[in-house]
């Protein structure tokens, strides 16, 4: 039973975690009106990372204890994640529209799948595969229904980049998450990827901002930067990289939910469906994976 809790809590985080990305979409797509790719990245996660560090440093000291040896890996992580991850969707709003980035950042779960079967031999049942493309099957639906327009192949590239280097954090990160807490993987990483982006600031006019983009850049770096990807590594430390990565497609659910209660978009019949079909995809890839835990 302690088994399944745990893995219920985990389930939860990824979701919450995948809603709280949703929403830093929208916040996204206006910031980098004002703020360039490269220096919005690293206002997102330069807070994100003096947050978690104020916290470590308050409540658990404890957590900042690493093996000198696996420096250089929680960096390469930093580097995937919380640089190429970043900058490669950042830069492909200014190219695409929030649909068709919501969809194309849906395909993370397979990407996810092929690298863990090939990596890792993740073992996944017929019904988990299927689940995953039913929710991605889901988010075509909205994403078709809201209108895709003209493509961007450079926005197109882009946001595959951007899957790609989710999908292989996802993978690569449960390495790490042997050895550590998910606060200290997240940390680690983190501060790696924001002391790369750091030179971003150089020449940049942050006293030009209005009111409502430095809110939305507070908002990306405490809820959308360090409570989100906290969040998602502490998922990744119990679940499969699959099993998290499938609720990657409630982004484009919570930032189409967003939009409607923000700016009066209407929700069709179609965003049901598509809303019902991700929902079913995820419980079908993580139900069996908590019927299956011993209790």
């Amino acid at each position: 039973m302690t088994r399944q809790l745990s893995s219920a809590k985990a389930n939860a985080a990824a979701a919450t975690a995948a809603l709280l990305f949703g929403a830093s979409v929208v916040a996204v797509q206006i910031a980098v009106r004002d703020v360039p790719p490269l220096t919005l990245a690293f206002l997102r996660f330069g807070q994100g990372t003096m947050l978690l560090a104020a916290g470590l440093a308050l409540f658990r000291r404890d957590l900042f204890h690493v093996a000198r040896r696996d420096l250089p890996y929680l960096a390469l992580l930093g580097v995937i994640f919380y640089t190429i991850f970043p900058v490669s969707f950042n830069a492909g709003l200014q190219y695409l529209p929030a649909s068709q980035a919501s969809l194309l950042l849906a395909t993370t779960p397979l990407w996810t799948l092929l690298l863990a079967r090939a990596v890792t031999r993740e073992r996944l049942a017929t019904r988990q595969i299927v689940g995953v493309i039913v929710s991605i099957s889901g988010v075509a639906i909205v994403m078709t229904d809201r209108g895709l327009g003209q493509v961007s192949v450079i926005g197109v590239l882009l946001l595959i980049t951007t899957a790609l280097s989710g999908a292989i954090y996802n993978v690569l990160a449960k390495r790490a998450l042997a050895k550590y807490n998910g606060v200290t993987v997240t940390f680690y990483a983190m501060l790696a990827g924001s002391l790369l982006l750091m030179p971003s600031l150089v020449g940049s006019h942050l006293n030009l901002l209005s009111r409502e983009t430095l809110a939305l850049v507070a908002f990306l770096g405490v809820l959308g930067g360090a409570v989100a990807f906290t969040l998602w590594t502490v998922a990744l430390r119990r679940l499969s990289p699959t099993e998290v990565a499938v609720y990657i497609n409630l982004n484009p659910i919570a930032a189409s939910l967003l939009a409607a209660a923000m700016l009066g978009e209407r929700l069709t019949p179609a965003f049901v469906v598509g809303f019902v079909a991700v929902a079913a995809g995820v419980l079908i890839v993580n139900w069996t994976g908590w019927r299956r835990q011993p209790e």
